[in-house]
């Protein structure tokens, strides 16, 4: 997750560079079930209503649990489908809670009622991520089912008036992303605290739909306007957040709209880029899907690193014997094309490797959805200096690509 907000916070509010500093253990996004009472365009784990043999009981969860808390696992997304079709869900989240790990409930919203919202409250959750791909015409749509607006719009009213943070997400194509501005003043007229851009990743029903991803003009205009809007925030100092993921360029991307409209300040969020370094897939991040199988994010559900019930997720997190999970891990990641040279890779890390393998076949091949230009990526002579050391960097160009 890229927090466009935190670096925002930097440019009017400079702190010092500090160190990086590595989780205790991986964020796990956790799907806790695959059945889900909608069938979008772009779900990653190919859901249905329809209920799926085989996956992990309450107690196994429980066993699971017990494993990451020793591990150091510090947050737990627990996600499907829809988690609140599980009928555990909210004994799975208070033991989580009790727990001590930051729990977020990741829903489609539709469900979220006057049934449950007492329950959802009494829970505690740290975040409730609701998504919503457009307005109304275009989100039912995207969702295949009329009412669904609507009906997430409800759950997200439901959780303001009950003091839960909740935050908007929205996946961005090349079909929705003309309504990102009317889904930013959707966020402000509804009083939501955050805003989740998520890029489309190439993989379960997203893979079949890749032809509609943006294209590159649209995805740099998205991140000007992100940009933008999260820098006036920062300079009123409200605590709203906006945030990205699934493409780590957007990193990079955002040096390069420093340079051009806070030059004075490219050094300093330069070094503060570096320490977030980019893609962390199979190493911060993680994912368990409904039947134990581990990944290394979300959108590996086609390479299992084993299963919980055979193997302690701890054992198989650290197991590097896996070409994957080795490649991953290794740092600097030995990536080919255009990252092998790219003056940002400290930055982004080599970006998405699913990407790269859906459409090359080779998962160290090249992001194929980076938007910087060769220009902006190449190395030159020009340096900028952060905390007294010399950094080369390239010469500031424009924003328009070319």
């Amino acid at each position: 997750m890229f927090r466009i907000s935190q670096f925002m916070n930097e440019l009017v509010n400079p702190g010092p560079l500090g160190i990086k500093r590595n989780p205790p253990g991986p964020v796990v996004i956790w799907n806790l079930i695959r059945r889900c009472n909608l069938t979008c365009k772009h779900c990653y784990s190919i859901s249905a209503d329809i209920d799926f043999k085989g996956e992990l009981s309450t107690a196994e969860v429980f066993t699971v649990m017990d494993d990451l808390k020793a591990f150091g696992v510090p947050v737990l997304i627990l996600s499907g489908g829809e988690p609140l079709l599980r009928p555990d869900i909210f004994d799975i989240s208070r033991r989580a809670k009790d727990m001590g790990f930051y729990v977020g409930l990741s829903s489609n919203g539709t469900l979220i009622d006057a049934s449950n919202i007492n329950e959802i409250a009494a829970v505690g959750y740290d975040y409730v991520g609701i998504s919503i791909d457009g307005m109304r015409e275009t989100h039912d749509e995207f969702r295949r089912k009329q009412g669904a607006f609507d009906a997430s719009l409800d759950g997200i009213r439901r959780c303001r008036e009950h003091d839960i943070k909740v935050g908007l997400r929205f996946t961005m194509t090349e079909d929705n992303a003309p309504e990102l501005p009317d889904m930013l003043q959707l966020m402000k007229d509804e009083g939501v605290d955050k805003f989740y851009l998520s890029h489309l990743n190439y993989a379960g029903r997203g893979n079949r739909n890749r032809d509609s991803d943006v294209q590159l003009d649209i995805t740099r205009n998205a991140m000007d306007l992100l940009f933008e809007t999260a820098y006036q925030h920062a300079q009123r100092g409200d605590s709203l957040e906006f945030v990205t993921g699934n493409n780590d360029a957007d990193g990079a991307y955002l040096l390069e709209w420093v340079k051009e409209h806070h030059p004075e300040s490219a050094g300093h969020i330069a070094g503060k880029l570096r320490l977030w370094g980019g893609n962390s897939s199979g190493v911060n991040i993680a994912n368990i899907d409904n039947l134990g199988d581990v990944h290394p994010d979300t959108f590996w559900w086609h390479y299992s690193l084993g299963n919980v019930r055979e193997r302690a997720f701890s054992e198989i997190w650290m197991d590097t014997s896996d070409p994957i999970m080795a490649g991953l891990k290794q740092s600097p990641r030995k990536i080919k094309g255009r990252c092998k040279s790219c003056r940002y890779f400290d930055i982004c890390g080599g970006n998405t490797r699913v990407r790269a393998l859906q459409l090359s076949g080779d998962p160290w091949a090249e992001d194929p959805a980076c938007y910087l230009t060769d220009a902006e990526i190449k190395a030159d002579n020009e340096s900028i200096e952060v905390n007294g050391d010399i950094i080369m960097e390239a010469a500031p160009v424009s924003m328009t690509r070319r």
